[in-house]
């Protein structure tokens, strides 16, 4: 499991680049080889292989 994978949770808000784009995305489900992604914008939740999750920001919700 990746590094990044450890520390994510459900319910986490991310920004991870996929298809060359950069998007913010709900997490869904973490498991030991995918995560599970939904970008909240009508579109079909997507996965995300955890190897694939280098550069990754998690919204903490701390402001400053």
């Amino acid at each position: 499991m990746s590094a990044v994978a450890v520390r994510l949770r459900a319910g986490d808000v991310i920004e991870v680049e996929t298809e060359g784009e950069i998007v913010s995305a709900l997490v869904l489900l973490v498991t030991e080889d995918a995560v599970i992604l939904d970008a909240c914008d009508g579109s079909t939740p997507f996965v995300v292989r955890a190897d694939e999750l280098a550069n990754v920001r998690v919204f903490d919700g701390l402001v400053g």
